[in-house]
Formats: C-alpha cells, sequence, structure tokens
C-alpha cells in the first residue's frame, strides 16, 4: 500500500519558513484534504513531494521509495529521483500542461510516457468523457485554444488517466462551473475506491474539500495544526469559524 511519510520536512524562502513539519503520515486509501489561507504552504509542500523543489531538510518517504531531499544529492538519491513518477499523477497549474497539443495528443503523450498502450488511452477517455465533455475531445483545438475551465478539467484528467496510486490536485475546483465541480466530487471519490488511491487535494472551497476528504489537513504559515480524520458537524463549524 502507498503513503506518504513526511518527516523533518522544512523549506524557508529567505526569511520565511514556507513549510515546516516534523512528522506527518498521509495515509493510504484516503482523499487527504489540505485546507489553509494563502501563504500556509500547501502548493509549496506539493512541490516538496513532487521533487519539483528542494527542501532545506528533510525526508519523503513513499513507502516503496525513500527520497530524501537535501542541499546536496547523492549518486544514489539521483538514482531514485525519478522512481515516484512510476505511480503518482499531479496537476498543479497550467504549467504542467502541453499547450501546443490537442487534449487526445497530450493525453497519447502521457500513456506513452507511462509505458502503457493506445488501447489504455481509448478505454480510460470513456471514463472521464462525462467529465471532459463534448467541449473537449474531438474538437481538433489545440490546449492552449480553451478556456480557463476547460484547461483544468485536461490537467485533472492527466492527473488520473494512467491510473496512478498517488494522486495530487492543487484547486482542482479552480474556473469549474457548478455541474463540473459536483461531477469532479463523483470522479475522485470514484476513482479513489476503484484504485485504492492515495488523493491529496488543496483548495479554498471549504464545502467541496469537506464533502469528498476523509481527512483535512489545516496549515497555518507551513506548519500543520490540524489533522481531523472524522469529519462531522462540529468539525465542519469549527473550520469555518477558523477561517471566518
Amino acid at each position: 500500500m502507498v503513503a506518504i511519510y513526511v518527516k523533518e520536512l522544512i523549506k524557508n524562502f529567505g526569511d520565511k519558513t514556507a513549510v515546516s513539519i516534523p512528522d506527518f503520515c498521509f495515509p493510504p486509501n484516503e482523499i487527504i484534504g489540505l485546507v489553509g489561507n494563502n501563504g500556509a504552504g500547501k502548493t509549496t509542500l506539493f512541490r516538496l513531494i513532487l521533487n519539483l523543489i528542494r527542501s532545506d531538510k528533510g525526508m519523503i518517504d513513499f513507502c516503496i521509495i525513500k527520497q530524501k531531499i537535501t542541499e546536496n544529492y547523492d549518486t544514489h538519491l539521483s538514482n531514485l529521483e525519478d522512481s515516484w513518477k512510476d505511480f503518482t499523477g499531479a496537476y498543479l497549474d497550467e504549467s504542467f500542461l502541453i499547450d501546443f497539443l490537442t487534449p487526445e495528443e497530450y493525453f497519447a503523450f502521457i500513456i506513452k510516457a507511462n509505458k502503457l498502450d493506445n488501447k489504455t488511452l481509448s478505454e480510460q477517455l470513456q471514463d472521464y468523457q462525462t467529465f471532459l465533455g463534448e467541449e473537449i475531445t474531438g474538437q481538433n483545438k489545440f490546449i492552449r485554444e480553451f478556456s480557463a475551465g476547460n484547461k483544468q478539467k485536461i490537467g485533472i484528467v492527466s492527473a488520473l488517466i494512467a491510473k496512478p496510486k498517488v494522486v495530487i490536485l492543487d484547486e482542482p475546483f479552480n474556473f469549474l462551473d457548478p455541474s463540473s465541480q459536483n461531477q469532479l466530487k463523483q470522479l475522485l471519490t470514484s476513482y479513489k475506491r476503484k484504485e485504492q488511491a492515495t488523493i491529496l487535494i488543496s483548495s479554498h472551497n471549504l464545502h467541496h474539500t469537506i464533502d469528498i476528504s476523509d481527512r483535512i489537513v489545516l496549515l497555518e504559515n507551513g506548519r500543520l495544526i490540524e489533522n481531523i480524520s472524522s469529519i462531522n458537524v462540529g468539525t465542519i463549524s469549527d473550520l469555518e469559524n477558523y477561517f471566518m
């Protein structure tokens, strides 16, 4: 089973500490919602987990591999650097997209990068057709020509299409209309159940996050200040009061 373990993880930007987490485990087979105000450290934590930026100190353990992120990478760690990609899908922002491709070409690129075949792509796209809608597939348009909401859909599907066991999505409800937001909630809960996946999402939309999450993690100034594993009316009220 895949879970993510963070130990003594620190990331500073100048005098500001963006992330400081002494010890935390993201359990397997859960949707985990990261909430917090702007600057809380949600996106920075995701970028550290995905090895897009280096921490100043600490360790991220995917259970399958151990990926120590320090200032000095030795040869062994460099060899491990790409191992997490075999079971991780992510979409943080538009920079993840290859905007001079059509959506179909982009999905095919991801399938090929994961050493899967075109039959898998065809089968997978069927699962996401309702969410993508008729506006995206079969339009012979480059990704850069789509609206912000449709780019968001393309990015989310790109994170899921190779069936990874770990999925990381930053503000996935952004730019989506209400119908698409509800479809996304159903899509993610169904994906977690079918694939036995660990899904990490961050969102400013507290209600959507609570609706689908098995666990809520509250960050403040880069520090984990609350880990709520049993979400009920009382905890929802506490979270709402925190953000007032």
